[in-house]
Order: C-alpha cells, then sequence, then structure tokens
C-alpha cells in the first residue's frame, strides 16, 4: 500500500476524519496504523464497529477509488496530507479524510462563496440566484453550493451562464448522479468546474449524506449566501454551520408574507448581513482578499448543546420533531447538534 492507499482505507471507515486521524498518527505513522488489529485499535479509541471495518473491510473500497481514479484524467484523490486539499476546509472540524474530485482539481484552491436555498424557490428567488451567481463569479469568486434542484442548480448555470466556473459537492459518489434531471448540469459543471464528494464513487444517495454534503459546501467557502430559504429550511443549517467556522453569513430578504424568505429574515434577525444587491457583499471584500485560513476550533469539545440533546436520546430510534420537545430545542439547533454528533461518531 501506498500513502494515497492508506488514506483511502481510513476513509472507509465512518468517524475517522482528517482531525481524529492527525490525532492518532502523532503517536503512529499512517501506514502502521492501517496494519493493526482489531484489539489494539480500540486501545487506541476506534470502536469495535470502526476497528472491525479498517481491518477486514477496507480493501474493496480502496479498490473501488483506484478503479474509478484509472478510468479518467479527470478523476482525483485529494487525501487530507496532499497539497492540493483545501486548506479552509482541512480548518473545519471533521474534514473528510479523502475527497473525491472530477474536473477541475485546482478550482478548489481559488476563493468560493456557497449559495445556497429552498429547493422550490419562487420566479424571483430563482432569477436572484442566477443573478447574484453571475456577477460574484464575474468578481472572481467561485461559486459554489450542493446541485440539488432550486437555489443550488440555478447559482450553478448563473456562474456558467456568465463564463464563470462553479464547484458542486454531492451527497453521494461521483458515478451516480441525483437528481436525475441535473445529469445535463453536472456534465456542464465537469467541464467547467469540479463535482466533489466525500463518499466512494459507487455509494448511493442518502437523505443523511445531504446535511454531512452541506459542511463541506460550507467548509470550502469563505461566506455563505442564503437566498430563499423557510423556516425549516436545511438552509439554516448550512448557516448556523458557516457561523460555527467563524464564516460570513448573508441572506437576501423577501417579501413579508413569503414564507420562502422567513429563514432569511430569522438568520438577519440573528445577525447574518442583510444583502439586497452583489454590492453589499463586496463591501466584505477583505474577506475574499486572503483565502487564508479562518479561526476555528479544530477539535471541539462537546457543547452544552450536544450533551443536552445526548441526554435525551435513548436506545430506540426517534424523530427530531420528538427530540426537539424533549430536550427543550429548536428543531433547527436539533439538527446541527445532531449532525455534529454524528460527524463525531457520538450517535449513529
Amino acid at each position: 500500500m501506498d500513502s494515497l492507499q492508506h488514506w483511502l482505507a481510513v476513509a472507509s471507515v465512518h468517524g475517522l476524519d482528517g482531525h481524529r486521524l492527525r490525532e492518532l498518527t502523532q503517536h503512529i505513522d499512517l501506514a502502521a496504523l492501517t496494519r493493526l488489529p482489531a484489539s489494539t485499535l480500540q486501545q487506541l479509541g476506534l470502536t469495535a464497529k470502526q476497528a472491525q471495518l479498517l481491518c477486514y473491510q477496507s480493501q474493496p473500497w480502496v479498490e473501488q477509488a483506484l478503479h474509478w481514479q484509472a478510468e479518467s484524467p479527470q478523476h482525483h484523490l485529494l487525501s487530507f496530507d496532499d497539497p492540493r486539499y483545501p486548506l479552509l476546509l482541512k480548518e473545519t472540524p471533521h474534514p473528510p479524510a479523502v475527497l473525491f474530485v472530477k474536473g477541475d482539481a485546482e478550482l478548489l484552491q481559488q476563493a468560493q462563496i456557497a449559495m445556497v436555498g429552498s429547493r422550490s424557490p419562487t420566479p424571483g428567488g430563482r432569477q436572484i440566484a442566477r443573478q447574484f451567481a453571475a456577477e460574484l463569479s464575474t468578481q472572481g469568486m467561485v461559486i459554489t453550493s450542493g446541485m440539488a434542484q432550486g437555489i443550488d442548480s440555478e447559482s450553478h448555470l448563473g456562474a456558467l451562464e456568465a463564463g464563470s466556473k462553479t464547484i458542486a459537492v454531492l451527497g453521494h459518489g461521483l458515478r451516480q448522479i441525483y437528481p436525475v434531471g441535473n445529469r445535463a448540469l453536472a456534465g456542464r459543471i465537469v467541464q467547467h468546474g469540479a463535482l466533489v464528494s466525500e463518499y466512494f464513487p459507487d455509494v448511493r444517495a442518502r437523505a443523511e449524506f445531504f446535511p454531512q454534503r452541506n459542511r463541506i459546501v460550507v467548509g470550502l467557502s469563505t461566506g455563505t449566501l442564503v437566498v430563499e430559504a423557510a423556516l425549516r429550511s436545511g438552509s439554516l443549517i448550512s448557516a448556523h454551520l458557516a457561523v460555527q467556522y467563524n464564516r460570513e453569513v448573508f441572506a437576501v430578504p423577501g417579501a413579508l408574507f413569503n414564507t420562502q424568505a422567513a429563514g432569511c429574515h430569522y438568520l438577519i434577525q440573528q445577525g447574518a448581513k442583510l444583502v439586497t444587491s452583489v454590492a453589499d457583499i463586496l463591501e466584505e471584500r477583505a474577506l475574499f482578499a486572503d483565502n487564508g485560513l479562518a479561526k476555528t476550533e479544530k477539535n471541539p469539545e462537546i457543547s452544552l448543546s450536544e450533551q443536552q440533546l445526548l441526554a435525551n436520546v435513548g436506545d430506540e430510534p426517534i424523530a427530531t420533531d420528538q427530540l426537539a420537545e424533549r430536550s427543550g430545542m429548536s428543531v433547527t439547533d436539533v439538527s446541527i447538534a445532531l449532525l455534529q454528533l454524528e460527524l463525531a461518531g457520538r450517535v449513529a
């Protein structure tokens, strides 16, 4: 095994992110780690399941990734120690051990702004997303989003139509395209940008993968712009993650009784910068002038809200609404805390 294969082996195990591995490799090199017996891995802090997966089930995943890489010169594997691995993402609490990139891998080094919002936007929301994406991209900012229906897709299209490149982070492997209706858009992004994923190529989309995908969209970007979001939109989770990562949050206001804008209004009340034009974002030009490291907490201890949530999680499955009621937290805060706990390997 070479270094990349060792990284792929550990990347196949849920919960072993870049920072967890950096902690482990302070005591033992990665190559030696992947050869340890399961009992020793557990002594180092891996769960029994993680140890079993690494010892006995990682090799097929490694082979799958290497076969995918060999299929095309547009296929790239960026391990955590690869100089091409994005620095801003590396500074987030749970960076992936390996990134799969289809397209222009060097694009990940450029200054990016995340654009997120409703999957069912109003016609006005679609127009705003395209216009902002076009104008921001011509100002030298790479538009990064999740290629979902709605605002995500409109943002990618706005950048492409302006002759700029764009990055789409997917919640599944890069041999899959979801939604299927975005297959043509994905092809354009590969030619004029990059598709990115933390999932191995053959992994299919699952609902729980998309909130995890959002942390990469936000983590790659120096700021996050929310265009139309309802109060229970996943975009609010992205905005809260941006705050946790010490990144700027921008929100476009909408009509008073537009439920699709209620989430944006909430974010503005919480301190997001209200923007009505690209000029409002460009006022934060210093944010993008230096694509250096954000001051983030690399290995945060479990927060009080996460402790509160763990105290209310039993052995049986429980809906987010019920957990919010039981813990006294909002549904949005519960969703964010659950994501962080899952990434830390504290809940399944």
